[in-house]
């Protein structure tokens, strides 16, 4: 019996313009497909992260509860922060949910996305009505502890990232991702990284932060670079902001943050660290930017 066309959506995340942030295609699924078939699909659209969805009818949740798995062009993924926040905003705009909060069953456990307003409107009639300029989303995800990394390679991580100088070096507990401090954020933006050189580094990928101006809008500036999972530049990486926020929260003595994500697309995530229950709530905009089916 021939499978049913699948539903797809292309939504830029943690942005409210088209063609800026981090795109995600967002796939519903009626019923389960193989692994090699959703490997072969996240190849096929090639950009940084492929979502599947996936009703489950039988949970004892109150809230609207989906199967969600996240796959690069090459490999699949434990935690994505952008494509769950593109999840979430499918739901929400197109009505496939009646609630404000959904839950996802993932490989990280169960994570949340809450439809929230946007304190910038004073009109509550455009926050009940409006499209996605109207409401942030709001995922409820793990903090990631930064360990420290001792090894004879940081040489060779500077002159991956084209000879910066390194004000720190660390490793994320849980993606083994690198974490490196540059002098400031004006040093993020400017980084020209050596991708074939990055290949060759320990760990899955690495994560760049430096702290911003007293005078700027945002706290701290990143990119992450992860070419081993076939992506270059990650445009917004929420998940690396469960890592930053643990880092910066320590440095910055705050819990509450707006960072940048200084790839050349751009990017805003609003952070707040929960220390107590060792949570990261990440929160971000969304723009549809494509629809159709895929039809094998």
């Amino acid at each position: 019996m021939a499978k049913a066309p699948v539903k797809y959506y292309v939504v830029d995340a943690f942005t409210d313009s088209a063609f800026k942030g981090n795109p995600a295609a967002v796939c519903l699924l009626e019923e389960e497909r193989d692994e090699k078939w959703l490997q072969a699909v996240a190849a096929e659209f090639n950009i940084s992260e492929t979502c599947y969805l996936t009703r489950i009818t039988d949970s004892a949740s109150p809230y609207p509860r989906f199967r969600l798995r996240w796959f690069t062009p090459v490999a699949e993924v434990n935690l994505c922060g952008h494509a769950t926040l593109a999840s979430a905003h499918t739901l929400f705009s197109t009505g496939l949910v009646n609630s404000n909060i959904i839950e996802f069953d993932t490989l990280s456990g169960i994570l949340t996305a809450k439809k929230v307003s946007d304190s910038n409107l004073t009109d509550v009639s455009q926050i009940q009505n409006g499209g996605h300029e109207c409401f942030l989303i709001e995922l409820n995800f793990p903090a990631v502890p930064v360990n420290e990394f001792n090894s004879t390679e940081v040489s060779a991580i500077s002159e991956a990232l084209n000879g910066a100088q390194l004000i720190d070096v660390k490793r994320t507990a849980t993606a083994d991702d690198l974490f490196v401090v540059l002098p400031s954020a004006k040093s993020v933006i400017e980084l020209e990284p050596q991708f074939d050189a990055i290949l060759k580094c320990p760990g899955r990928g690495i994560i760049v932060s430096g702290v911003s101006p007293p005078d700027s809008e945002f706290d701290f500036s990143s990119r992450f670079f992860c070419p081993k999972y076939g992506i270059n530049e990650d445009p917004v990486c929420g998940s690396a902001h469960c890592a930053l926020v643990k880092y910066w929260s320590q440095k910055l003595g705050k819990c509450d943050f707006v960072a940048h994500a200084a790839s050349p697309r751009g990017g805003i995530v609003k952070v707040h660290l929960d220390e107590q229950n060792d949570r990261v709530f990440l929160r971000g905009k969304a723009v549809t930017v494509m629809e159709g089916c895929l039809l094998v």
